[in-house]
């Protein structure tokens, strides 16, 4: 792949679900190697683009190219952490399986593994915090734990794209922390261009590179001073909104009201695992 080819590209792109448009002739372009954080409101179409750019969802108009060609289902180059976790397989199953299974299709058991992949799965298991992890059966692990181990398997097999919906879910402040680090030096290491999705800015805001709003049916791509605006903002919001920046952290404000973090309090009322509130999937 040529540098000069974007790693994903949409031209007038429209993608509806649920008879909605939930995004109307959006046009962008993100380059290799850089670190995306996507944002927006409940419902703005954080997943559906994820799923678009996989090839699960055609747009209604307009093109989306990624690595230069039409999307494509299954794609090896792309590690994918779809947001609703809730379909888990055999929980007994051990970790090391679990992830030794999806390197190698239906082949189920480590002792078949060759050693650069059993190398490669330790190596990927460390680097997700998940080494611990290896030996225990599914069912013993917390969400958090869990989480650490889907992020494992979405690193696996060196992808040149990451779609990490929402990896933040169900874990703990210090682990989040942990997570963005972890992503981004992966990344910047391997020259993976990465779209994270996350509820709040501030849980990104010293790892992107560049920010993907979206709301109302609008995109806004750009950097953090471009795009998080009072006028940017209170377009894709549908309402007026006020940023606040104080003590290196964006707070984003409606009425004097944080709305990312009002806007999701919700999503943490079940002990972390239970998190299929989105307005998209009430019925996941």
């Amino acid at each position: 792949m040529s540098a000069a080819v974007n790693v994903i590209e949409l031209d007038q792109v429209t993608i509806g679900l649920n008879g909605r448009n939930v995004l109307a002739d959006a046009s962008f372009a993100i380059g290799r190697g850089e670190f995306i954080g996507v944002l927006g409101p409940n419902g703005a179409g954080k997943t559906t683009l994820m799923r678009a750019i996989l090839g699960l969802i055609a747009p209604r108009a307009g093109s989306i190219r990624v690595f230069g060609r039409a999307p494509q289902r299954g794609d090896a180059d792309i590690g994918y952490l779809p947001q609703v976790r809730t379909v888990l397989p055999d929980l007994r199953v051990r970790g090391i399986d679990f992830i030794a299974s999806s390197l190698r299709g239906e082949r189920w058991g480590v002792p078949s593994l060759s050693r650069p992949d059993r190398r490669m799965i330790e190596e990927t298991l460390s680097a997700a915090g998940a080494r611990d992890l290896a030996a225990r059966p599914l069912a013993e692990m917390s969400g958090g734990e869990r989480q650490r181990l889907l992020l494992a398997q979405a690193l696996l097999g060196e992808p040149e794209l990451l779609l990490l919906d929402e990896p933040l879910i169900s874990l703990d402040h210090r682990y989040q922390e942990t997570v963005v680090e972890l992503v981004r030096s992966f990344a910047r290491e391997r020259n993976i261009t990465v779209l994270f999705s996350a509820h709040e800015l501030n849980q990104l805001i010293g790892a992107l590179d560049r920010v993907l709003y979206l709301g109302n049916g609008h995109a806004a791509l750009g950097t953090v001073g471009e795009v998080v605006t009072g006028p940017v903002l209170s377009k894709l919001y549908g309402t007026p909104i006020d940023v606040v920046r104080a003590d290196g952290h964006i707070f984003v404000l409606s009425r004097g009201r944080d709305v990312e973090r009002h806007d999701h309090l919700h999503d943490h009322g079940h002990g972390g695992d239970h998190h299929t509130h989105h307005h998209d999937h009430h019925h996941a």
